[in-house]
């Protein structure tokens, strides 16, 4: 609001009014951060200022803090320039790595597949990690919510930069959207056309698995209930009833079994393999069991 009424003010009245009545502004705004958000931040402090185009706004206040004694940068071209370069870089750098696409249908263990991986020293890409979200329906991970789309954007970049172009990549078969978050075209674009790693597990375990994922839904069945009216359209309302009359029972590995059977089995077998062309050669890994252990051992044999 302050940036378009000084705008306005420099069409329409003068420069010089609107540069007077824009300094009196950030010098107030300067004045409240430094009694105030950096009344606690240390000598050593390092700020990066930036604003929406990076002109006189972030100049002023990175200004002042060098005064101060800080070692303050701006950011060129602001926010904008920034933003115009984090699209930019996420249109091309996914095509530059390998990846090797993790698949199987829900509760097979794949971001555990993943985690194990990342400790066995193998490069990974955690998808999920980065949106905070499994990628479901019952996605929602505890005590932590999704970041922006933006967020998303700038940590996924971050994490591309950090990789190595000559080592494969291990990444988890998304779709498009991770909860509320869309994951870049190019990015899901390569997944798709890349070698794939097929994980098979029995329902037992399966079953196991999810129930320690979802066990914070076990203390909260109102939420539970909740997620699953979302089904309704797909599944009906007297479906969804049984799955709630179950949890409300406390009989959570019939529901697990019926969850996965009638609603998340379907699903997967609809999408993966018109999605990933080279799923049919997957190399296919046997989950014997739903421990750590076992785990570390799939991911010393591909690693």
């Amino acid at each position: 609001a302050e940036r378009a009424r000084i705008g306005t003010l420099y069409k329409q009245i003068s420069p010089f009014a609107a540069k007077r009545i824009g300094a009196a502004l950030v010098a107030r705004n300067i004045a409240q951060h430094l009694e105030t958000t950096l009344a606690d931040q240390p000598r050593n402090w390092r700020p990066l200022v930036y604003c929406w185009r990076g002109g006189k706004r972030s100049g002023a206040l990175a200004h002042v803090l060098r005064e101060v004694g800080w070692d303050a940068k701006t950011l060129e071209g602001g926010y904008k320039a920034y933003r115009r370069n984090v699209v930019e870089q996420l249109a091309e750098r996914p095509g530059a790595f390998t990846y090797r696409v993790i698949h199987g249908v829900t509760g097979s263990g794949k971001s555990r597949l993943l985690r194990a991986l990342a400790r066995a020293g193998a490069q990974v890409l955690d998808l999920e990690d980065l949106a905070a979200h499994r990628g479901s329906v019952l996605g929602n991970l505890p005590a932590r919510a999704q970041p922006s789309q933006k967020m998303f954007e700038s940590h996924l970049l971050a994490a591309l930069a950090q990789l190595d172009r000559a080592r494969p990549v291990y990444v988890e078969g998304e779709s498009r959207r991770i909860g509320q978050l869309q994951v870049p075209a190019a990015l899901i674009e390569t997944m798709r056309a890349s070698d794939c790693v097929l994980l098979e597990a029995g329902l037992e375990t399966r079953v196991a698995l999810l129930m320690d994922e979802y066990r914070h839904f076990f203390a909260d069945p109102a939420a539970l209930g909740t997620q699953l009216d979302c089904l309704v359209e797909l599944h009906g309302r007297e479906r969804i009833e049984a799955w709630k009359q179950l949890a409300a029972r406390g009989d959570w590995r019939a529901f697990v079994a019926r969850l996965l059977e009638e609603h998340y089995d379907p699903a997967y077998r609809r999408s993966a393999a018109r999605n990933f062309a080279r799923l049919p050669q997957a190399e296919v890994l046997r989950v014997a069991s739903p421990d750590d252990a076992a785990f570390e051992r799939l991911a010393e044999t591909i690693a």
